[in-house]
């Protein structure tokens, strides 16, 4: 018999398919927003005129510019974002870009609720082992168009990486979900081919992990096992024809349905816990992460879970076949990594990933239980 609990998260709407610029202010008209705050790519920024598009159509009402985060959202560049919007006095954050400045400006949302200004004090923000720290809820929230397809918009959970340590930290708070996300296929074309593709791994990641849970249920698998159907197909067809925006759109609704399971409170396995370590301890980019490691943890789970593989590869298109081979194929096909050879991470590091990844929200969850960093480095092993 399932038993569990279905956690709606605070986003308000998804809106797909309308330009960027024109959704953002509607959604300013919709939250009865004077002022914005946006925090941009500074590649749109810089080399089109996208972010030009949107800061016309708000005109008096964009009240400030921030396009300087860097990959891993580290602390430093989240301070100087908060003391940026803090001056501006902005009532929204709008962000136009990848992951790491959806959690940038999440953690912002936080810093400025907390009066926090300094890198040390983003300590108090911390969560730490179970309970969730007291503080203050955002009271300026945020709405996200985002470009790369790892699906962070749809999470309440930021990820920032604090560079004394080389670990990334998670925030969470219910409300640092954005109120809205928006989707316009247009505004990914832009993106980087790797970067697209890569983070559209990641978001296969989150379907598969999901449905290979331990903890899945009906209500969650639904969304995964549509979302990794319309990924897989989306991202041939970007892979074939770039200008294709119908595929982009497939891509971007499937990752929304690929954060099913994350948001509604299914865990994530050994590829995100390892991939968290990779990101924050040797900068391998957040969608390489899930390139390299997670057909070899579907190979290490198998015996726990072969009939939830099953539904990965049906999924996938290929019912009856395993699904790492399927999940391999299918990475090699884009033209991704596809070990840790490939993103310069030699076995001379496999103790230091194991030993780190034991300490991640996901390896206890992993559905075949991981009881030390051996089982860990078996798992990179198989990777390498």
């Amino acid at each position: 018999m399932h038993k569990g609990r279905v956690v709606f998260g605070a986003m308000d709407e998804v809106v797909f398919g309308t330009p960027a610029a024109e959704a953002v202010a509607g959604q300013m008209d919709r939250l009865h927003a004077n002022s914005a705050f946006l925090m941009v790519s500074g590649t749109l920024s810089r080399e089109t005129d996208e972010i030009e598009k949107i800061r016309k159509r708000l005109g008096p009402r964009c009240v400030g510019i921030f396009d300087a985060m860097p990959p891993h959202t580290p602390r430093e560049a989240v301070i100087a974002a908060t003391e940026q919007a803090r001056a501006t006095r902005a009532d929204l954050i709008v962000t136009v870009g990848g992951g790491s400045i959806t959690d940038g400006a999440k953690a912002v949302q936080l810093c400025l609720a907390n009066n926090v200004s300094t890198v040390e004090d983003i300590d108090r923000l911390r969560a730490g082992k179970g309970a969730a720290p007291a503080i203050n809820a955002p009271s300026v929230r945020q709405v996200s168009v985002p470009t790369t397809i790892a699906g962070g918009e749809f999470s309440a959970i930021a990820g920032v990486t604090n560079t004394q340590t080389r670990v990334k930290e998670s925030l969470r708070h219910p409300l640092v979900m954005p109120r809205a996300a928006i989707l316009d296929p247009a505004i990914t074309v832009h993106t980087p081919e790797w970067l697209f593709l890569s983070t559209g791994i990641r978001a296969v990641d989150h379907c598969v992990e999901g449905l290979c849970s331990r903890e899945a249920h009906p209500y969650t698998d639904a969304q995964a096992v549509k979302g990794l159907a319309m990924l897989t197909q989306g991202l041939t067809r970007v892979k074939q024809n770039p200008g294709d925006l119908d595929a982009r759109m497939d891509c971007q609704i499937g990752t929304w349905l690929s954060m099913g399971p994350l948001s509604a409170g299914v865990p994530m396995g050994a590829s995100h816990g390892i991939g968290y370590v990779l990101g924050a301890v040797y900068d391998v980019p957040h969608g390489y992460t899930s390139c390299v490691m997670l057909p070899s943890v579907m190979r290490w789970n198998i015996t726990a879970n072969a009939e939830r593989q099953a539904l990965v590869a049906a999924a996938m298109g290929h019912p009856g076949k395993e699904a790492a081979d399927v999940l391999d194929d299918f990475i090699r096909s884009l033209g991704m990594p596809r070990s840790l050879q490939d993103v310069r991470v030699g076995p001379e590091h496999f103790d230091r990933i194991a030993e780190q990844a034991m300490g991640t929200p996901w390896i206890p969850r992993n559905p075949r239980k991981i009881d030390s960093p051996a089982q860990v480095r078996e798992i990179l092993l198989l990777a390498a």
